[in-house]
């Protein structure tokens, strides 16, 4: 059976400790790249018998699934699948399965890109690499506010790290699942959003891209947060109203972003306008790309499909596909 896996945009799925058992037992495909043309994924795709997909990176529709005949079975790294079309699939009945919790990646990440842009970090590199000496004044982050949008699982660990360093860490509550986990770890609340955003210093977002929080981070919001003030996101760039971002930044405030998500990624346009803002530093979605998070979600993923070969596939996310024939 033909394994096909796209988007490996470091070409290191092949050197994961895991990789060997999924080589073992399947004739393994892999692309380095992505594509978004429906005939292009169609052409990448034919001769696959599963799909193993590396998080969002390849969206799954109903136009693509009928172009690949022999497609029986989804892997999914991570437990989101939303870029999968699961009634298309269940129609076809090609059962698509995900798992993986939540690692510390993501949480570290966003506390590397605070640090650095609080500190400077990456613009006094830049600025000793081009031959000249101190720049900027970095601002330190104890007895700072910190402000977590979405109190989750990356949220607390983020949170906690704020406590370690000192910060003043108060959760948005506008959601009964952040006031519960906000309340058992001991973290204060701010329902009222405008006193949430334009009290603190630094602000990162953790929230799930859920029909109820697509667009809600307004423009207003973020032009309510202070011209010293920080912008984090390593959740999902929909999360905020389209545009909002590049306007209050443009507008000075808040006064600097940090970034690792975007509307339609990847990005290979040096041109793209949140690129050419001094007061933002970006990086390429890389907020779970670390080693033992491969290994975590890509170990899953391989047990899903040798479940699968097996004939007892788990962690199943429409089993009524595997009711058809």
């Amino acid at each position: 059976m033909k394994v096909i896996i796209s988007d490996d945009y470091q070409d290191c799925v092949r050197k994961l400790d895991c990789y060997p058992l999924l080589a073992e037992h399947f004739e393994v495909e892999i692309h380095n790249d992505t594509l978004t043309s429906l005939d292009a994924l169609a052409e990448r795709f034919v001769d696959a018998d599963a799909m193993l997909l590396v998080r969002e990176r390849t969206p799954v529709d109903a136009s693509l699934l009928a172009r690949l005949p022999k497609l029986k079975f989804i892997s999914q790294t991570g437990r989101a699948a939303n870029h999968v079309d699961l009634a298309a699939c269940t129609a076809r009945g090609i059962a698509v399965s995900a798992e993986g919790s939540a690692t510390t990646a993501a949480a570290e990440l966003t506390w590397a890109l605070v640090m650095a842009s609080m500190r400077k970090v990456h613009l006094e590199a830049a600025r000793l690499k081009a031959g000249l000496w101190q720049g900027h004044l970095g601002v330190g982050l104890k007895g700072r506010s910190l402000g977590i949008a979405g109190y989750g699982k990356i949220g607390s660990m983020v949170a906690g790290y704020g406590r370690a360093f000192g910060m003043n860490v108060v959760a948005l509550g506008d959601h009964p699942t952040s006031l519960e986990a906000a309340a058992r770890d001991g973290v204060p609340t701010q329902a009222d959003r405008k006193k949430f955003f334009s009290e603190a210093d630094v602000i990162c977002c953790h929230l799930r891209l859920l029909p109820a929080t697509r667009e809600s981070i307004t423009l207003e919001d973020l032009q309510s947060m202070k011209s010293t003030a920080l912008f984090v996101n390593t959740s999902r760039s929909e999360v905020i109203a389209a545009g909002a971002l590049m306007k209050a930044l443009n507008s000075g405030h808040p006064g600097f972003a940090a970034l690792d998500v975007y509307e339609h990624e990847p990005i290979y346009d040096t041109n793209h306008p949140l690129l050419g803002l001094d007061n933002v530093l970006a990086t390429p979605h890389i907020g779970y790309v670390e080693k033992d998070t491969y290994e975590h979600y890509f170990g899953i993923a391989i047990e899903q499909l040798l479940a699968w070969q097996a004939g007892a596939p788990i962690n199943v996310l429409n089993p009524l596909a595997l009711s058809k024939p």
